[in-house]
């Protein structure tokens, strides 16, 4: 029974990790109802120890009130995966999903600069933080 709702819970958490990439992608928002989905699927494989995924959210908190340019859906969005995947695994999935962001914008930068034309200066974050969570998740 156990292995079947890590199943069922694996599958909605990367529908909505998809959701919310597609619609920040489009819309450069991540809805509320998919971040509540994602903690409500934390409850389909639940372990007390978990909960202390949530602090995951905080350095992007602090970065969004001190530096700005971040939304606070990719703040919620990564509360609610901390949920899912735990304190050691967040911040896995924080690092890995930060350093696609890393690499894709220098990789994007460079390209602007052959082409000669001016670069984006800011990026949804949330398929960036999606991949990382996923990564997270199906490394286990």
């Amino acid at each position: 029974m156990q292995d079947k709702l890590a199943a069922v819970q694996a599958v909605f958490f990367t529908l909505l990790l998809c959701a919310a990439s597609v619609t920040d992608l489009t819309k450069r928002i991540v809805p509320n109802w998919i971040c509540l989905g994602i903690a409500s699927i934390s409850i389909l494989d639940f372990a007390p120890e978990r909960l202390s995924g949530i602090l995951i959210a905080l350095p992007f908190l602090l970065a969004a009130v001190f530096l700005g340019g971040m939304g606070g859906g990719d703040i919620k969005l990564m509360a609610a995966c901390g949920l899912v995947l735990g304190l050691p695994k967040g911040l896995f999935a924080a690092m890995a999903g930060l350093s696609l962001l890393l690499i894709y914008v220098a990789i994007y930068r460079i390209v602007c600069r052959v082409q000669r034309r001016e670069a984006k200066k800011a990026f949804p974050l949330a398929p960036f933080l999606s991949a990382g969570c996923l990564l997270a998740y199906f490394i286990s």
